[in-house]
């Protein structure tokens, strides 16, 4: 199966990230390299660093780049360790950076890789196959209590408890063990007016689960602020994302380094001494077009975010 992934927000990325020819930029999520091939057609004696914890992301890349291998540098790794990633390649400061916190078509197409609540296949929903737990592990392992929690603070689902009951009840009988009969017990918790309303039903706990697999939101606030001290002056930092709790942390840490005080707001002087090092090239966050829209139905729920160094 080809390594497809529908760019998100392709030319407010570009623009965002106000490449100069000679610098080094970073695809820290470069899936099926969408991003990174139109990236690389703006450096000319400058490098991109493709990084990816998904080795069919790195290898469908490394094809779809085949033509600007002088200029690419391909990492198997997760974008949160930066800091290790760039003293590995011996770079100090970086001109920009693109991370797109979605998941790539091919991974939900895919079924064999478990992301899909519209084929059946095994449960697994690792981004990195090499390594981690499985959604099978988290769905048949973890406590009812547990799964809940995970459902109400990373799916949003306020159904949460019915349907944590069911997949232990159901788990006691035999082992959850592919993605439609998981399906099917999160359809059996719902009230019938919510099975067949508002989208699919499994797809808030299916968002839930991946995230819990992959840690998605684990040290997403401390990767932030390490991309920001690799920054060089001027450097430019564009953040998708595709859930509330993501876009919160991107928010709070950019807020952060872009206020000069951080004091309490009912002190009367200054005593942190905190300095904005960076400043919003979007206050608000940016969202697709109603003609993206139409073409990637997938992009819905996107906001993007861009910095710059100061």
């Amino acid at each position: 199966m080809e390594f497809v992934h529908v760019p998100i927000m392709l030319n407010e990325c570009i623009s965002g990230l106000n490449i100069k020819p000679s610098g080094i930029y970073v695809d820290g999520t470069l899936g099926g390299a969408g991003h990174s091939s139109e990236i690389i057609k703006h450096i000319e004696s400058g490098m991109l660093i493709g990084i990816d914890k998904d080795l069919d992301a790195i290898l469908a890349a490394k094809n779809k780049l085949k033509d600007y291998t002088k200029k690419v540098t391909f990492v198997h790794d997760d974008f949160k360790n930066i800091i290790q990633i760039l003293n590995s390649l011996k770079v100090e400061k970086i001109d920009g950076m693109l991370i797109d916190l979605g998941v790539s078509s091919y991974q939900i197409d895919n079924a064999e890789r478990g992301f899909s609540y519209m084929h059946d296949g095994p449960l697994d929903m690792r981004m990195n196959t090499e390594s981690g737990i499985t959604a099978y592990e988290v769905v048949n392992n973890y406590s009812e209590s547990e799964l809940a929690k995970i459902l109400f603070e990373y799916g949003e689902e306020k159904f949460g408890n019915s349907i944590a009951r069911s997949i232990v009840r159901e788990r006691e009988k035999s082992p959850i063990n592919s993605t439609l009969k998981l399906v099917e017990v999160i359809e059996k918790a719902l009230p019938p007016k919510v099975r067949y309303s508002g989208g699919h039903s499994a797809k808030r706990t299916f968002q839930a689960i991946r995230i819990e697999v992959n840690g998605e939101l684990d040290f997403l606030r401390q990767a932030l602020k390490d991309i920001i001290s690799k920054l060089s002056t001027g450097g430019r930092l564009c953040v998708i994302t595709f859930h509330t709790l993501e876009d919160r942390i991107a928010k709070e840490v950019f807020n952060e380094y872009a206020t000069d005080c951080i004091c309490d707001k009912h002190s009367p002087i200054c005593t942190c001494g905190h300095k904005a090092t960076i400043k919003h090239i979007s206050r608000k966050p940016i969202s697709p077009t109603p003609e993206e829209l139409n073409i990637n139905s997938r992009s819905g729920s996107a906001k993007l975010r861009i910095i710059e160094k100061i």
